[in-house]
């Protein structure tokens, strides 16, 4: 029997997970791949160009709030894609607030290159999500 690679993925926690949904598609390209659940209480499996992550309705009874219910967020978001600008500038025209710009940032590593380029910016999301959009340039 063949086994799959373990995987990490994000469930982001909104307040209404049908608006969510939308929000995704406009500002990211987000393809709905499953929902469950009807109205606002949804669960939801989406992806932006290959890469996957889930959203569900905030569940204060098993400690899941939305950023902006809870008032911070302890979490970024990292979204690598082919053109990050295309990306940040679509999700700002969806209603994302800009925190960073996207530009070009340089900074020294202690793996087997000693220093990574990279174009990235950041959003926050209507539920207080922060998404950091960038690619490495190296």
């Amino acid at each position: 029997m063949q086994t799959k690679p373990a995987h990490i993925t994000v469930m982001l926690a909104v307040p209404d997970g049908n608006v969510a949904v939308e929000f995704y598609q406009r500002a990211f390209g987000a393809n709905l791949l499953w929902k469950l659940g009807d109205g606002a209480d949804i669960v939801a499996g989406l992806e932006i160009q290959g890469a996957t992550f889930f959203l569900a309705a905030e569940s204060p009874e098993f400690g899941t709030r939305a950023p902006s219910a809870a008032g911070f967020t302890t979490v970024r978001v990292e979204l690598f894609v082919d053109d990050p600008v295309a990306i940040h500038q679509k999700a700002v025209a969806a209603g994302a607030v800009e925190r960073s710009a996207v530009r070009e940032h340089e900074f020294e590593t202690h793996g087997p290159k000693p220093f990574r380029r990279m174009l990235q910016g950041s959003v926050l999301d209507p539920y207080g999500h922060i998404w950091l959009v960038g690619k490495f340039l190296d």
